[in-house]
């Protein structure tokens, strides 16, 4: 196994949840902290990818004990597969299985096995929980006996493009394995209430700390700077849930407004992407930079297309949007819909005619006392803080009932 020795700059200041211990009902949770076991997370997102969900709370089980991350595997040219472990945060591993290419699936799934075998046993980590960001991983991973189990279901991947074939299949298992499901939104909930006994819905949070540098002015990105006003922006993976027919709609329809365009491009052929003069397509950027972005813009809008691989998608750029005093203007995605939409929060436009309507009273919106201040009383006690807090509750639980047997 190759180490990589330095760290990475930590993205933000964070102030965790502490659970008093002056409670009751805060004792298991206090204990289950102090004596926390390894988390080992199994992943098919990039640690170094885009910094959301996982990140976020991971983050926080890092500062009570040993994180692992691992990823999926890279293929190159290497003689022989191997597994680089390389710190990015206070006790937080990202785990890189390299292979070489020409394996078949059951090969591939048999050295990721020896390769997390070997990380057990050479960390040390004989008292860990398992932490499932897909189903995929119990093809390598349904030998291990640990703790307890958690699958923390951010998205319904068998409904994302170019989704494994087995994948349903290993959701199942992993249904009947786990412990503890947790889900990224409501509309998710609601679809995997009936499939587990302990199903938890914990909808997108936010660092309103980090989000809410973006209300003061700021010396704008280089990139950013030349783009003329009004700029509507969006941040976020560039994918197939995008709806890129809307925002050439858009741009076509208003060449005075200009559309700020900030995230990868993946799964989908970047040359698909509508070009126009006032598209602007900034490539990804870091989660630290993200507030400089935001500060020049006039509107955020949440663009997603209607179909299957959003159906249950629960954005976290929705209160980022909100934390940082944007007006925003979203498609009628169900988890926007409920509670923003309803709320009078965000603005819902299904049609481009609509979204265009929707721009123009969102761009009024920031004057607009009533709609900051019920905002700011809907977003009071939002925070990631308190989402891994409830979590940590759940699994003290489970924890304290399967070691006392």
């Amino acid at each position: 196994m190759q180490t990589e020795i330095d760290k990475t700059e930590k993205v933000e200041e964070r102030s965790y949840v502490s659970l008093s211990k002056t409670k009751k009902e805060n004792q298991e949770p206090e204990d289950f902290l102090q004596n926390m076991p390894d988390v080992v997370c199994l992943s098919h997102l990039r640690w170094d990818f885009v910094y959301q969900r996982p990140q976020h709370l991971l983050s926080r089980f890092a500062q009570h004990g040993r994180v692992f991350f691992m990823e999926e595997p890279l293929f190159e040219e290497v003689s022989a597969p191997y597994l680089h472990l390389s710190p990015r945060e206070d006790s937080l591993y990202v785990a890189v299985p390299h292979l070489p290419h020409g394996l078949s699936p059951k090969q591939v799934e048999d050295v990721q096995r020896q390769l997390l075998n070997e990380l057990l046993e050479e960390q040390n980590i004989p008292r860990y929980a398992c932490w499932y960001y897909t189903p995929m991983a119990l093809g390598f991973s349904s030998h291990l006996t640990p703790l307890l189990t958690v699958y923390d279901c951010m998205d319904e991947l068998a409904a994302f493009k170019f989704a494994p074939a087995r994948l349903k299949e290993l959701e199942q298992e992993l249904f009947r394995k786990a412990d503890l499901v947790f889900t990224g939104g409501q509309s998710l909930y609601e679809a995997k209430r009936d499939k587990h006994p302990s199903v938890h819905a914990f909808p997108s949070s936010i660092d309103k700390k980090h989000f809410v540098q973006a209300r003061q002015e700021q010396p704008q990105p280089a990139d950013q700077a030349h783009i003329p006003a009004p700029r509507l922006g969006f941040f976020g993976v560039i994918d197939e849930r995008l709806d890129i027919d809307l925002l050439e709609a858009l741009a076509t329809a208003r060449p005075d407004w200009h559309l700020v365009v900030i995230g990868p491009v993946v799964k989908i052929d970047p040359a698909s992407l509508p070009q126009r003069p006032n598209i602007h397509y900034l490539g990804g950027k870091s989660y630290k930079e993200l507030p400089a972005y935001l500060s020049g813009w006039d509107v955020a809008l949440l663009p997603f297309a209607i179909n299957e691989s959003t159906a249950f998608i629960s954005p976290t750029k929705t209160p980022e949007y909100l934390a940082a005093g944007q007006p925003v203007v979203s498609t009628p995605i169900r988890d926007v819909v409920r509670p923003y939409g309803d709320l009078g929060l965000v603005h819902i436009a299904a049609t481009a005619g609509e979204f265009t309507e929707a721009i123009d009273a969102a761009l009024l919106q920031k004057q607009d006392c009533a709609w900051s201040q019920k905002v700011e009383r809907f977003m009071a006690n939002m925070s990631w803080d308190q989402t891994w807090g409830q979590m940590v509750q759940q699994m003290a639980k489970v924890a304290a009932k399967k070691e006392k047997k």
